[in-house]
């Protein structure tokens, strides 16, 4: 039985000009102890849709979904108190920025024994001796004189890690994280990936990992699902996704990197012309269409996700090896 199952997952925030359709009609699984990258270009609908499952939209914000659950569990039928018990425990999210994330007024130590106090019954001492241990497992050294510290003597890679630590706390069953190498150098993002992916496997934790960067979900990903305009536009395990991409934001996305021994000095790298459309008001056919070189009369109408060996693809063009879609789809309301 998979861990976490979504199913039209929608996000809807009204506007003064009209609804915007920030998500729309996502459908995904992730198994236990498996490694999902949702990646897609800033605005795509990523991190609200990590909101979304946390159930930390903000006020104004819409959730609908014909199916949403962890473990069985009904996460649209949970009260704010269940949710708060779920969040920490068996859910837990590791934001972008660490120093939005941890209080600047506590210290390291009160602030990861807080979790764990929350949702377990252990003494104060009890707690600080198991966030000592996780700073431990997270690579901090010192752990407790670090326990000792505030977030502003930390740098910004042990920061992280000490966000990486709370979300551990409990041994939650999934974990999101919302871009949460973004800020960091390339040194420090190099063992952020290391790290998160020993303790997934460690402790046979679910992960969802959100990006923009292809050549970190290369690294990664066990499952890959590209977000374009709110919606899942291509889905696959990661090797075939990057062996044979099948939608042609995929591919834009693709040629848009740099590949060692493959990109020779020079060479101009490719790029996707136009802007992402408008998701305010509904939004029939391909919304990829306006930007595509492929694009025909036929995408302008509502289109239908298929199965490409073991892809899904929202794209007219796919090349089908059955000849009947797994499901049928408008592209808005």
């Amino acid at each position: 039985m998979a861990l976490l199952h979504v199913e039209n997952l929608r996000v809807d925030i009204p506007l003064e000009g009209g609804t915007l359709h920030a998500v729309r009609g996502l459908d995904f699984v992730v198994e236990r102890g498996e490694m999902l990258c949702i990646v897609g270009e800033s605005g795509c609908g990523k991190s609200l849709t990590s909101l979304a499952l946390m159930g930390l939209l903000p006020r104004k914000a819409q959730r609908t979904a014909t199916r949403l659950s962890l473990d069985g569990i009904d996460l649209q039928g949970q009260s704010e108190r269940q949710m708060c018990d779920l969040r920490g425990n068996r859910l837990a999210m590791i934001f972008q920025e660490p120093m939005t994330s941890l209080n600047p007024a506590y210290s390291i130590g009160d602030q990861l024994a807080e979790v764990v106090r929350q949702h377990k019954k252990l003494s104060r001492g009890q707690a600080w001796e198991r966030a000592g241990q996780m700073l431990e497992k997270v690579g901090i050294s010192n752990p407790a004189e670090r326990l000792q510290q505030y977030p502003h003597q930390l740098s910004g890679g042990l920061r992280q890690r000490v966000v990486i630590a709370m979300a551990l706390m409990c041994e939650p069953d999934l974990i999101i994280a919302d871009e949460p190498t973004t800020a960091l150098d390339v040194t420090i993002q190099a063992q952020i990936l290391r790290l998160l992916r020993s303790i997934q496997r460690e402790f046979g934790t679910a992960v969802i990992f959100i990006t923009h960067d292809l050549g970190v979900v290369a690294r990664i990903a066990d499952q890959v699902a590209v977000m374009y305009a709110g919606e899942i536009v291509e889905a696959a395990p990661a090797a075939e996704l990057f062996e044979n991409p099948q939608h042609p934001y995929t591919r834009g996305l693709l040629a848009s990197i740099p590949i060692p021994g493959r990109t020779q000095p020079g060479q101009p790298l490719g790029s996707i012309p136009g802007l992402v459309p408008s998701l305010v008001g509904v939004q029939p056919g391909c919304a990829f269409r306006n930007r595509c070189s492929q694009a025909v009369d036929i995408c302008a109408q509502p289109v239908a996700e298929r199965e490409v060996e073991r892809h899904r693809v929202r794209c007219v063009f796919a090349e089908l090896h059955q000849q009947a879609p797994l499901r049928a789809k408008g592209g808005g309301r």
